[in-house]
């Protein structure tokens, strides 16, 4: 299953996923469009990890979370 962060803060808010590659090199961070995130949420192999930037709260959401939840966390693309 795939894993995409959703960054929360005071100047916004982006999606990004850590590539891991070989032992000798750093992981790639990437970062990712909205409607490529929910295409592939929609699909259900994919969750998405919350972050908040001012908190140190995280909240995990899948395909079979609630459709309230994914709705003020995510927006109405995902549903």
């Amino acid at each position: 299953m795939n894993q995409i962060h959703k960054t929360i803060g005071y100047k916004g808010q982006y999606f990004s996923k850590e590539y891991v590659t070989i032992k000798h090199h750093k992981n790639k961070l990437r970062y990712l469009r909205e409607e490529t995130v929910a295409k592939q949420f929609k699909n259900g192999d994919t969750e998405i990890v919350v972050h908040f930037e001012n908190k140190d709260e995280t909240i995990t959401l899948n395909q079979y979370s609630s459709s309230a939840d994914i709705l003020k966390y995510l927006g109405k693309k995902f549903i």
